[in-house]
């Protein structure tokens, strides 16, 4: 090897003085940086070593046709009995399991704790997220009060906190603000839908004979979304499509939640300043609203940018005090219901609404509303909308809910998980309330106070009735910039997440072009576009990778039976006249060209040396003036007499997950094309499904079932029993001879 090329991974056993105690014939493994060529081969016998063919026998299938299957299952499934009635219903409500069997001098405590600390910081967050959702503050407390009920009943997380979450009230708030245009709230030339007559800010609804404004036309559409939303999530436990949602990776979720970040700042920028602005919808929003803030800055409110600029000052050095002592404070210091007070008082008093025009957040009632079923009539508009709500709804809830219960030691069921938060969504949709999932940040502080089960959330809902039925009003005087300050504040989780980009580059640096590619289209485009760009980047990033997959030629370890990449270790032992070749992904339409390519680039090019043979079977005809009818008997003594070098191409199956029909076909042609020449083709260490794709492809005839061995190591052994023959003998009965 010449003295420039860098360092490799050795690969050799080491020597008893050397190894390990417990393993003195360990392999100990350098690593090769840059490809070598000069690689130690194996000694050459005359005598060849020992031979034994590994058989295995198949399992027999059990032969049953597709309609006594369909019967069986149908059996299985509409079979009643007391046991399975019992199970369905605990498994339904996971409440009748667990709770019987709650440890009350145990868990009464942490659960107690950890529901009042929730529920105090859920008062303001619901009350802000509402604005993001464009909806009154008394709809978000609503919704989170029957979303922590349904979940402590159909629930099967302890630790997850289920409530509003910023990027679906961001989606809601989008799809609301653009039925509301349609509908003619905001644009008074529009002509208003659903039967309604427009007057200024109200309608008039004609099929029930009352008057809806703009806020109760709002909470209509709002809680059509959760109800579709809801049917989804349910139909997607029901049919079993979970799997839906391992098309949303890490990287795609928290670019998307970052990009969705950008568009929550944007929506909020205007309550900081006290502007009175449209919302802007659709593609490009984000960029549009900021042209909008900036063109009528000059008309920003002064007291409400105040206000603003106090609340930061107090929030942000709190939260971060909060998470730098964390392990050492019991809770929380509940900074955000302290300011929420605090402004509240100083609006009052202070008059600020009537002296300075500051907006506020007005009236909000006690008690509940009368149910109301969703707007039917809406349901064809809203229908698109929800999917991607549901989709990101149950993905978020049920990655949280599997990564708390495998840090506490128990089982989650991603199909109950998605029953519940579908049902989270669909009864509370007919008592005016809008989509919900878990929230990290809510489920980190649960956690942290001591959380032992899901009896904490009815403590937390108890908080929020208390507020519901008597505080709530008090919150009339309460700045909107305040509520505002709160929702940016809190978006500091998800914009952190730049900060971690370095290490994800390391890491993979496809998974960061994934991230950024969905920040960038959740942000700039709109939240539901960049979603689906983000899942088509990351699906056209898996496909990519199998377009153009790692492949290499193997050596043996020496005095073992592994086989590694010559171009990663150094002192692997190679066979004279035998290569070994791995392809490293599945072998179907995509990459067979690649498959083919890389092939015979590190092997020989059959179909070169093919037309080679040609050229120099032409040369001889003229130079010896043989006829034309006897070219085909010179190639055939041109084959006999020239053999190549090579003799054998072992294809490592071991990485080749399926094959296709092309794939199929691919070896196929590629074991045609080498046979021409005089190369047998061994498969080794195909996977049972590989074996029954090349079975059912007609690979091999019956007696050809040579091809295919379980080991590298047994197909190499094979190739040397044939070498050391009086020919090598390829499975087609062509036979070169070795002199």
């Amino acid at each position: 090897m010449s003295s420039e090329s860098k360092e490799q991974h050795d690969l050799s056993p080491r020597d008893s003085t050397e190894g390990d105690d417990s393993s003195p014939s360990g392999i100990h493994l350098e690593v090769q940086r840059e490809s070598s060529t000069d690689f130690k081969q194996f000694e050459t016998n005359d005598q060849c070593r020992p031979y034994h063919r590994i058989l295995i026998e198949c399992q027999e299938k059990s032969d049953t046709n597709f309609k006594e299957f369909v019967i069986k299952k149908l059996q299985k499934n509409c079979q009643c009995s007391p046991a399975k009635a019992k199970n369905t219903i605990l498994g339904f409500l996971p409440v009748l399991q667990w709770l019987p069997k709650y440890n009350l001098k145990k868990n009464i405590l942490g659960d107690v704790m950890s529901g009042l600390i929730v529920g105090i910081l859920l008062v303001p967050q619901s009350i802000a997220y509402s604005l993001l959702a464009g909806q009154e503050p008394v709809y978000g407390l609503y919704t989170s009060f029957f979303a922590s009920i349904i979940y402590f009943l159909l629930g099967t997380s302890r630790h997850i906190s289920v409530g509003i979450f910023g990027v679906l009230c961001l989606m809601i708030g989008e799809t609301v603000d653009r039925e509301l245009q349609k509908a003619g709230y905001d644009n008074a030339r529009s002509a208003p839908s659903l039967g309604m007559v427009s007057n200024g800010s109200m309608l008039l609804n004609h099929t029930s004979g009352r008057i809806c404004d703009k806020s109760c036309y709002a909470i209509m559409v709002g809680s059509t979304v959760t109800f579709m939303a809801g049917v989804y999530q349910v139909a997607m436990g029901l049919f079993q499509v979970g799997f839906v949602s391992v098309y949303l990776s890490d990287a795609l979720l928290s670019g998307f939640v970052t990009g969705a970040s950008f568009t929550i700042l944007t929506s909020q920028a205007k309550y900081l300043l006290g502007l009175n602005l449209p919302r802007s919808n659709g593609v490009g929003s984000l960029i549009t609203t900021w042209i909008h803030v900036f063109r009528n800055i000059h008309k920003t409110n002064i007291c409400d940018l105040i206000t603003s600029l106090l609340c930061l000052l107090v929030l942000l050095p709190t939260k971060e005090l909060n998470e730098h002592f964390k392990s050492k404070l019991k809770a929380p210091i509940p900074i955000e219901l302290v300011v929420v007070v605090a402004a509240t008082l100083a609006s009052h008093f202070g008059k600020l609404h009537e002296n300075y025009n500051s907006s506020i957040a007005g009236h909000i009632p006690t008690g509940f509303m009368p149910p109301k079923v969703p707007e039917w009539n809406l349901i064809p508009s809203v229908a698109v909308d929800a999917i991607a709500i549901s989709i990101i709804g149950f993905a978020i809830t049920v990655s949280l809910s599997e990564m708390f219960a495998k840090k506490h030691g128990y089982t989650v069921r991603a199909n109950q998980e998605m029953y519940a938060i579908g049902f989270c969504n669909i009864i509370p949709s007919f008592f005016h309330c809008f989509t919900t999932s878990a929230a990290l940040a809510k489920t980190l502080v649960k956690e942290s106070t001591g959380c032992q089960t899901q009896l904490s959330g009815v403590v937390t809902a108890l908080v929020l009735l208390l507020v519901l039925l008597v505080i709530a009003p008090l919150f009339y005087s309460l700045q909107k910039s305040v509520l505002a300050v709160i929702t940016i504040v809190n978006l500091r989780g998800a914009l952190r997440k730049f900060r971690d980009l370095p290490k994800m580059w390391n890491i993979s640096r496809m998974d960061t072009v994934i991230w950024f590619v969905t920040m960038l289209s959740s942000a700039l485009l709109s939240t539901e576009i960049g979603l689906l760009v983000g899942v088509c980047f990351s699906l056209f990033c898996v496909i990519l990778r199998t377009q153009k997959p790692k492949s290499s030629l193997l050596g043996l370890v020496e005095e073992s039976e592994v086989f590694e990449s010559v171009s990663a270790y150094k002192n692997l032992q190679t066979k004279p006249g035998i290569k070994i070749f791995r392809f490293v992904a599945p072998l179907y339409y995509i990459n067979k060209e690649c498959f083919k390519s890389a092939l015979y680039k590190q092997t020989v090019n059959p179909i070169l040396i093919k037309v080679a043979w040609k050229k120099a079977a032409k040369r001889k005809i003229k130079e010896e003036g043989v006829t034309l009818g006897g070219i085909q008997d010179e190639m055939s003594v041109q084959l006999s007499h020239d053999p190549l070098e090579l003799h054998t191409i072992v294809i490592d199956c071991s990485a080749i997950q399926f094959l296709d029909t092309a794939g199929i076909h691919t070896l196929k042609e590629v074991r045609r094309d080498y046979e021409a020449i005089g190369i047998q083709v061994l498969l080794a260490q195909c996977n049972p499904s590989v074996r029954d794709s090349l079975t059912k492809g007609e690979y091999c005839k019956k007696e050809e079932e040579n091809l295919l061995f379980y080991s590298v190591y047994e197909a190499m052994a094979f190739a040397e029993v044939s070498k050391n023959q009086k020919g090598i003998c390829v499975p087609n009965g062509l036979s070169v001879s070795s002199d």
